[in-house]
Order: structure tokens, then C-alpha cells, then sequence
């Protein structure tokens, strides 16, 4: 069995709680045994609520059935765990992942990596001279949409890639989010699941260049639109916003077009456009990359089996090329070229 300890009960840790009672009672050798957060007095009685349903939104959750914690420490000298599952604050997800490697525990890390890229490059050696497992819950690779998308990309079905363009965006979080030297900022903390995909479908690119503005003082830049650029000039854009205010909510799209068709991805559901025939909807499963990435790692730990998606060693490609897009964007556009080698 893998018993799991949760460190961070906001958004993202209530959706975790949630697909590890799914995946328990689906049958997944699997038992998540504490929760721990600073707030978590507090925290155990609020109803959360995010960019992406989670089944809490409007209910309470049970939480008898956990050992509730709001010190770490107190948390690892009281239970025997495999896992310490981290939804942090991202500028805590560095120092307190390599602790935990140190200390003989695998560590699930939600995104992004780290608040910059040598940050992530402590961790992922941490996470080889102790030998344990760390993963980054980069969710989009486990995305049936986008998984879709890598597959026709990949095996070629629609030619080669000609250009693609992905958004992401909505309103203004709240709190630690819209403080630059806690989150990143929007380019770090949002944009980068596109970042991520982008270099895990189509390869790292050679260069970037982005523009990008301040909306919130203190956060960071706010919006950006990057091209990346290729040696076989295909042309790929990833926008971002998290200023989008009001009634608009939230919105992850993309548009991919290839010599023999395009793949556009809105509101939910992928629809496939081939050249010279009718165009039809994917069929693909509903499951949110949040389970399946989840489902993943405590599979491969059961199997005694090595992560081989999401790895650190890729994911901090993608804390890199935000790094370079930020330092373009610092100079109004100006290309820069990709620090990192492919792997």
C-alpha cells in the first residue's frame, strides 16, 4: 500500500483529496492518511472554489477520516508515509521537496516546479542522490485533450505541424498568487501548462520571444503572448491572461494546423478538421488530467516501476523557457535563445 500525507489543503489540495478517494475506492492500492496545513483549523471548514470545478466547490467535505495536522514536522513524526503530496505555495515547493527527498520520502510536487529553474535543478538532484521518486503535476500531459493532440502530432496522421496557438486565462486570483516573489506571476504560474505542452509535443524550441505586461502591481507580468521559434519554422504561439474580469471565467483552448487538417480545442471537447473530408468530434475520456496524473504515480510507486512522464528532468525544461520569456519579454520582445538541451 502507498499511504499518502497531503501538505496544503487550498484549491488544488482539496481537488488531490478528492481523486485519492476515487482512486481508493476504485480499488488503487492506495490510503491518504494525514492532511496538513498551517490554516488547517481554518481550512477544514471553508468551501474552495478555483478556475476548474472541483466536487467541494459547494460541499463540505468530510474530513473524519484523516489526521489532521498544521505542522509538518508534527505530521512525519507521527505517521509512516510513502508520499508527502506538496500543493504549496511555489516558492516553498523547492526547499521543503528536497527536505522530504533527503529525508527518504517521494514526493508528488504540484506545479510549477519551483520559483526558478535552479531551484528545480535542486530537486531533481535531490531526487536522484537519495534515490526516490519525485514527480511535478504538470496535469496537461495527462490531459485527454491535449494527449490527443500529441498523438496525431507524433504519429504524423495530419502531416506535419504547420503552426498551432494555445490560450489560457480568466480572472485575477487572490492572495500569495498575485505576489511576484511567491508565485512568479501569471507566466509562471499559468502560462506555463502551455509552455509545458508546447515543448513536450512539439520539442524545445531554439529561441523565444514574448511580450508581455503589469496589470496587479506586484505580481509579475500578467499577460503574455511568446512565439517560439523552430528550426523548420513552424509557427507557435501561447497566450496568457489572468485579467480577464467579470462574467468571463475560464478558458483553456488551443489550434493546431498540420498539412492535411486542424485540431481546434474549445469549451471542452476536440474537433478535427481534415482537409479533404468531413470533420468530426474526438472521442476521448472525461477524466481530468488531475486523476489520471495522480492515478500514474501511485501505479508506477505500486509497481516499483520509475516515472518516464512528467519527469523533473523535463518538467524543469518548462521552468526554463519561462525564465527565457520572461528575460525576452524584459526586453520588449527581443529573441532569446533557450538555455536547456533536450532530453
Amino acid at each position: 500500500m502507498v499511504k499518502v500525507g497531503l501538505v496544503g489543503f487550498g484549491f488544488m489540495g482539496h481537488m488531490h483529496l478528492e481523486n485519492y478517494i476515487r482512486l481508493a475506492k476504485e480499488g488503487l492500492d492506495v490510503q491518504l492518511v494525514a492532511i496538513c496545513d498551517v490554516r488547517i483549523e481554518e481550512l477544514k471548514h471553508t468551501r474552495v472554489t478555483g478556475n476548474i470545478a472541483t466536487d467541494t466547490d459547494t460541499t463540505e467535505i468530510d474530513l473524519s477520516a484523516y489526521h489532521l495536522y498544521d505542522n509538518l514536522e508534527t505530521m512525519l513524526l507521527h505517521e509512516q508515509l510513502d508520499v508527502i503530496d506538496l500543493t504549496l505555495p511555489t516558492y516553498l515547493h523547492a526547499p521543503i521537496a528536497c527536505d522530504l527527498l533527503s529525508r527518504g520520502y517521494n514526493v508528488f510536487c504540484e506545479k510549477p516546479m519551483a520559483i526558478s529553474a535552479s531551484a528545480g535543478q535542486q530537486m531533481v538532484e535531490a531526487a536522484q542522490a537519495h534515490q526516490k521518486q519525485l514527480m511535478i503535476g504538470q496535469c496537461l500531459r495527462f490531459w485527454p485533450a491535449y494527449e490527443y493532440l500529441r498523438e496525431i502530432v507524433m504519429n504524423q496522421t495530419l502531416g506535419q505541424v504547420i503552426s498551432g496557438s494555445f490560450f489560457r486565462g480568466g480572472e485575477t486570483p487572490k492572495g500569495w498568487f498575485v505576489q511576484k516573489e511567491r508565485s512568479g506571476g501569471a507566466m509562471l504560474d499559468m502560462h506555463i501548462h502551455d509552455v509545458d505542452i508546447i515543448q513536450w509535443i512539439f520539442g524545445v524550441p531554439e529561441a523565444v520571444s514574448s511580450l508581455a505586461r503589469n496589470v496587479v502591481p506586484g505580481s509579475g507580468y500578467d499577460i503574455v503572448s511568446t512565439n517560439y521559434i523552430y528550426p523548420d519554422g513552424k509557427v507557435i504561439n501561447a497566450q496568457a491572461d489572468w485579467t480577464l474580469q467579470g462574467d468571463y471565467g475560464f478558458a483553456m483552448t488551443y489550434r493546431v494546423n498540420l498539412e492535411h487538417g486542424n485540431l481546434v480545442f474549445e469549451q471542452g471537447s476536440v474537433k478535427v478538421n481534415p482537409n479533404d473530408s468531413e470533420g468530426y468530434t474526438a472521442q476521448l475520456s472525461s477524466d481530468m488530467g488531475y486523476y489520471r496524473q495522480l492515478r500514474y504515480f501511485v501505479e508506477r510507486l505500486l509497481d516499483g516501476q520509475p516515472m518516464s512522464q512528467a519527469t523533473p528532468e523535463s518538467t524543469l525544461i518548462s521552468v526554463q523557457l519561462v525564465e527565457a520569456e520572461i528575460l525576452s519579454a524584459n526586453r520588449a520582445g527581443e529573441k532569446v535563445n533557450v538555455p536547456v538541451t533536450t532530453i
